[in-house]
C-alpha cells in the first residue's frame, strides 16, 4: 500500500471514502495498525492518561511526545503520522516554531494544535515554514479546566457558529486537517461540508470524513471507563488485529459511530 499523505486524505474526501485514525505510542502497536490499513496515526497527549496515569493531558511534555513519535515512526511504513503539541508548548508563535520542529525531526509528518482564532498566526507561520498542521476544535482536552470538565461543546447556536467560523479561519490560515471532538453531529456535518480539508471526528457523529479513537479504548484496556463515543472492538472480535480490521470496516461502511456513540 502506498504512503498516506494529506493529499491522499483530500482525495478520500472528494471520493466520499471514509478513513480511520488511531492513537499509537510505540513501534509494535503502530506497526500492527499500519499493516492492517489504519490511515492516520496520532501520537496523542492522551499518553499522559493512558500511559503515564495522570488525570488529564496537562503534565505531558514536548520531550514525551518527541520520544513516542520517534518510537512510532520506526514501526510504520504507510500511515500518516501526526504528533500532538502538548499543553503550553505553542503559547507563542516563536515557541510553536521551535517545538514543532522538534516533533518533525522526531519523525512526525504533521503536528496537531488545539484552539481557534488565537492560533491563526502560528498556523500560518508553521505552514509557510513547511510544517503541516492539523487543527483541533470542540472539546479540546488541554482546556479541560476552562470548560469545567470533559463536556460536549457547540450545543447552543452561538458556540456552534463560533466553532464553524474558527474551522473556516484555520483552513484559510493553512491547516491541512481538522479534528472535531465531542460536538453535536449536526455541527460536525456542517463543518465537514463547509471545508475542503478533511475533517476527523471523535464523538462527533458519522458524517465527518474520518474517525479517530484512542487505541486503549478500542482494545478495552483504558483504566476507569470506555467513553461513550468509543467502542471496545477487542471484546467484539477477541483478537487485536481483528479488532482493528473491524474498526476500519465499520467506519468505511458507516455503522460506526452509531447513535449511541454521539451527542445530540
Amino acid at each position: 500500500m502506498s504512503k498516506v499523505t494529506s493529499s491522499t486524505l483530500i482525495k478520500f474526501k472528494k471520493e466520499g471514502k471514509k478513513f480511520t485514525a488511531l492513537t499509537a505510542y510505540d513501534a509494535s502497536f503502530a506497526g500492527a495498525f499500519d499493516s492492517e490499513g489504519v490511515d492516520v496515526l496520532l501520537v496523542g497527549d492522551s499518553l499522559g492518561m493512558v500511559l503515564q496515569g495522570h488525570d488529564d493531558t496537562l503534565p505531558v511534555t514536548i520531550a514525551d511526545i518527541a520520544y513516542h513519535t520517534a518510537c512510532v515512526k520506526r514501526g510504520i511504513s504507510r500511515s500518516l503520522l501526526i504528533a500532538d503539541m502538548p499543553f503550553m508548548s505553542y503559547s507563542t508563535p516563536e515557541q510553536t516554531m521551535e517545538n514543532a520542529a522538534l516533533l518533525m525531526q522526531a519523525g512526525a509528518n504533521m503536528v496537531k494544535v488545539e484552539g481557534g482564532h488565537w492560533l491563526l498566526e502560528s498556523v500560518k507561520m508553521l505552514t509557510e515554514r513547511g510544517i503541516p498542521v492539523c487543527a483541533h476544535l470542540g472539546l479540546t482536552p488541554q482546556s479541560v479546566h476552562v470548560f469545567g470538565g470533559f463536556k460536549v461543546q457547540g450545543r447552543d447556536a452561538e458556540n456552534a457558529q463560533r466553532i464553524l467560523d474558527e474551522a473556516k479561519a484555520l483552513q484559510a490560515a493553512g491547516a491541512q486537517l481538522l479534528v472535531v471532538e465531542c460536538i453535536p453531529p449536526q455541527l460536525a456535518k456542517a463543518i465537514t461540508e463547509a471545508l475542503t480539508i478533511p475533517v476527523i471526528g471523535i464523538g462527533a457523529g458519522a458524517d465527518t470524513d474520518g474517525q479517530i479513537l484512542v487505541m486503549h479504548d478500542v482494545l478495552g484496556i483504558s483504566s476507569g471507563y470506555i467513553p461513550r463515543f468509543s467502542k471496545n472492538y477487542l471484546k467484539q472480535t477477541g483478537e487485536i488485529r481483528s479488532a482493528i480490521r473491524a474498526y476500519i470496516d465499520e467506519v468505511a461502511n458507516g455503522t460506526f459511530p452509531a447513535e449511541e456513540h454521539t451527542f445530540n
